[in-house]
């Protein structure tokens, strides 16, 4: 029960209920229960989030790889109201500008809703520097200062070589 339906039932007052309740060793403070709600509430908004950028990544490729395909055009009308239609082996030109506004617009909105972390070069490169970095403390873990070679580049950089 909480703590104001206690205080209901015993016909006291809500402080009242909260000293004996101390008096005793509880607490009503719910600050742990909601601050997990609210984190396992942000990670389902995250991973929904995260499937919406998907789908419309999905939308953009798709609207892309429609620009090369052939394309089916249809006409009805006249006042025979008559059927036509014909393949073209690919889309008009102004059809195309359609499918490349839609594909860019759905990549941006997917960017906007989970931008990239980082530049691939660049944690590329991050990955390659932490390995030297690694390798360099480990040379010098086991032979008691950094190989001979760095040294003399270090000492070349200091100078201004």
């Amino acid at each position: 029960m909480t703590r104001n339906d206690i205080a209901r039932k015993i016909k006291r007052s809500p402080s009242t209920v909260s000293k004996l309740a101390a008096d005793m060793g509880l607490t009503f403070d719910r600050a742990a229960e909601v601050a997990t709600a609210t984190a396992v509430r942000k990670a389902d908004l995250d991973a929904r989030r995260t499937e919406l950028a998907a789908t419309l990544h999905a939308v953009a490729e798709r609207e892309i790889g429609r620009m090369t395909q052939p394309q089916l055009y249809f006409e009805w009308g006249g006042s025979m109201h008559s059927y036509a239609e014909r393949m073209q082996p690919e889309p008009t030109p102004a059809d195309r500008r359609t499918m490349m506004a839609t594909a860019g617009a759905a990549l941006d909105r997917s960017l906007k809703l989970v931008p990239p972390k980082t530049d691939p070069g660049e944690q590329g490169r991050s990955v390659i520097g932490d390995l030297m970095a690694g390798l360099a403390r480990d040379y010098a873990a086991r032979h008691g200062g950094p190989p001979a070679e760095a040294e003399e580049e270090s000492e070349a950089a200091a100078d201004g070589q």
